[in-house]
């Protein structure tokens, strides 16, 4: 399925140039917020805003954001109502936030993200299927009763 991916990223790094070219290598169409080689770095409240923000309007699928840790940008989209960011430092991690967290936002750390691990979680991530079964379904719907304030 091609989607429409939000990227942004607080600062320019080379991976982001890597990772814009891997999404469009896997037939995503890639919305970026961040800046451009040589330019300013930018807040990263601003532009994780700004790729949540895609999502909710209706003007992407998913979303990938950075900041150098990755916490900041993966706490910040996880303020939004409907997002299930999850921070992913290797495949395993995306592959289960995408199987059991049903994940529509992956958090990557610009300091750690190597080349190769890059292309390993981006593969387990958009090749990795929600899962469907009971138990994990009753887990996401506890998830959205949460998000929407009943405890």
């Amino acid at each position: 399925m091609n989607m429409k991916i939000a990227v942004s990223s607080d600062e320019y790094r080379p991976i982001i140039d890597q990772l814009i070219g891997e999404v469009e290598l896997r037939g995503h169409q890639v919305i970026y917020f961040g800046p451009q080689k040589e330019a300013e770095d930018q807040d990263w409240t601003t532009v994780t805003r700004k790729a949540i923000q895609e999502i909710q309007g209706g003007r992407a699928d998913e979303a990938i954001v950075l900041c150098w840790t990755g916490t900041g940008c993966t706490i910040l989209a996880n303020k939004f109502p409907g997002i299930r960011a999850a921070l992913c430092v290797d495949e395993e991690t995306a592959k289960g936030a995408r199987t059991y967290n049903h994940a529509n936002v992956l958090g990557l750390s610009l300091r750690l993200t190597s080349s190769e691990k890059l292309r390993e979680i981006l593969d387990q991530w958009f090749s990795t299927p929600f899962s469907t079964d009971a138990w994990n379904l009753s887990q996401i719907k506890a998830l959205e009763t949460i998000e929407k304030g009943s405890r």
